[in-house]
This record gives C-alpha cells, structure tokens and sequence, in this order.
C-alpha cells in the first residue's frame, strides 16, 4: 500500500473510531432515558392500582348504602 493509501485509510479509520465513540454515548444516553421512562412507568402503574383500590372501596361502601336504604333493584 502506497503512502498516500494509508493515509487515507487512517482517516477514514479515525472518523469510524469517531463515529462509534459518539454511538457509545448516543446509546448510554438513551439506556439512561429508557430506564428513567420505565421508573416512570412503574410510578405510573402504582398509582393506577392505588386508584383501582380506592374506586374498589368506594363501590362497596356504595353498595352497603344501597341496600341499608333499600335502593337496590331486585328484579
């Protein structure tokens, strides 16, 4: 290989080593935003249970109502 080829060839392979430096830290970035949306998430999840649960409540305690007033239709 001539001079002038491997200088070339040691660009193009300096700007490769580049480029993959830059994926690395597009890629950290993106795993560090992905496990911070997955906290989230599970946040998000947590609190959907906590409000299923309450609704659950209140529907029974409703329903205990109705009956003591004799509102529930027993057709």
């Amino acid at each position: 290989m001539t001079e002038a080829e491997s200088s070339i060839m040691l660009e193009i392979l300096k700007r490769l080593q580049s480029d993959m430096s830059e994926m690395k830290a597009d890629m950290s970035d993106m795993r560090l935003r992905m496990t911070a949306n997955e906290e989230h998430l599970a946040t998000l999840v947590m609190s959907v249970s906590g409000i299923n649960h309450r609704l659950d409540r209140l529907a029974d305690r409703v329903e205990r109502i109705e009956r003591r007033l004799d509102l529930l239709d027993t057709h």
